[in-house]
């Protein structure tokens, strides 16, 4: 733990949380065309819709800066949720299967009820986010030796691979590759104020949901056995916290597609930082999501200008590499 004291944790999140500020700022002058930084600020204070960059301001780059932002603050905390509950360190959305499963969910709603709204296909979003983590569970609870951190994640692996298969064959027989480019690849070219709107009622449910049992997370993660013998009623934080999970992912992956391991990194640098106690971890988890995210973001438009990288591979190029060291200190049958 690097901050060992109350307001050392306090100065660290408060100079995140500015950085997340000047990140959105930086996100909203990138472009096709670049807007200086008063201008950006002219736009949100002083809107003129006389003004072209005015228009793309409040129109495009705000909505999607803030939508990065609030997704990336949504797949980190649903990552320290679950990696506390379960007591496993490779414990992610993506890696659990929870965002192939969400997707998977999209696909069918595009395929067989097209005209559903935004707000229809995220709650189907969240209902395949929950299948999918009730298929892990299970199959990883049937394996031989019982339910390990890694048979978790291997599990996870290939419940969220087949979906993701199935996903793409639904796409090429209803031809829907175009529309499900984007959330298969992980994006946030088509966000908009609809957008920003089903983000802010999701998270405020499903963070409040998450601080809520933060300091049951903490006792949880000690183990079943010590969390029980305090008279902790575990099953109604793991409901709570599975419930958070799935609201929080759901909202992200209907908006931003399959934007992989946010949810795995971003965790583990704030547990290193602020220490064992879910209290810290989880805000400070959505602050260094919310910047990871953005940062990304700015990356996928910079890196092949002035076409656009999908952001999941920029999460995917940082985080399969932090897997795959994680996975390799976890072992077998930890």
């Amino acid at each position: 733990m690097l901050a060992n004291s109350k307001s050392l944790k306090i100065l660290i999140n408060f100079i995140a949380f500015i950085a997340v500020i000047l990140s959105i700022g930086l996100s909203i002058s990138f472009g096709a065309v670049h807007i200086e930084l008063t201008s950006v600020w002219d736009a949100i204070l002083h809107f003129n819709p006389e003004l072209t960059n005015h228009q793309v301001v409040q129109e495009l780059r705000l909505p999607r800066a803030l939508a990065a932002a609030l997704v990336g603050a949504f797949l980190a905390v649903s990552g320290a949720v679950m990696q506390g509950m379960t007591r496993n360190p490779l414990a992610s959305p993506s890696i659990m299967g929870v965002t192939d499963g969400a997707a998977f969910a999209l696909v069918i709603t595009l395929a067989f009820f097209p005209t559903l709204t935004m707000f229809g296909t995220t709650f189907a979003s969240f209902m395949g986010a929950g299948i999918a983590v009730v298929i892990v569970f299970v199959i990883g609870s049937l394996s031989a030796g019982g339910l390990t951190p890694v048979k978790l994640a291997l599990a996870g692996v290939a419940i969220g691979t087949m979906l993701s298969s199935i996903s793409s064959i639904i796409s090429l027989h209803f031809q829907l590759e175009k529309q499900m480019g984007f959330w298969l690849a992980g994006g946030l070219a088509g966000t908009n104020w609809t957008s920003i709107q089903i983000l802010m009622i999701s998270g405020l449910v499903g963070l409040i949901l998450a601080l809520g049992i933060s300091k049951s997370i903490t006792v949880l993660s000690l183990g079943e056995d010590v969390s029980t013998s305090l008279g902790q009623k575990n099953m109604v934080t793991k409901l709570l916290g599975i419930l958070s999970v799935l609201i929080l992912t759901g909202a992200a992956v209907s908006i931003a597609g399959a934007v992989g391991f946010v949810g795995l990194i971003v965790p583990h640098i704030t547990r290193f930082i602020m220490g064992t106690d879910y209290r810290w971890i989880i805000p400070s988890s959505a602050i260094f999501g919310a910047l990871l995210l953005v940062l990304a973001d700015i990356g996928s438009r910079l890196i092949n200008a002035p076409f656009e990288t999908p952001v999941g591979a920029i999460t995917s190029l940082i985080g399969v590499p932090f897997f795959l060291y994680l996975a390799r200190g976890s072992g077998g049958g930890k």
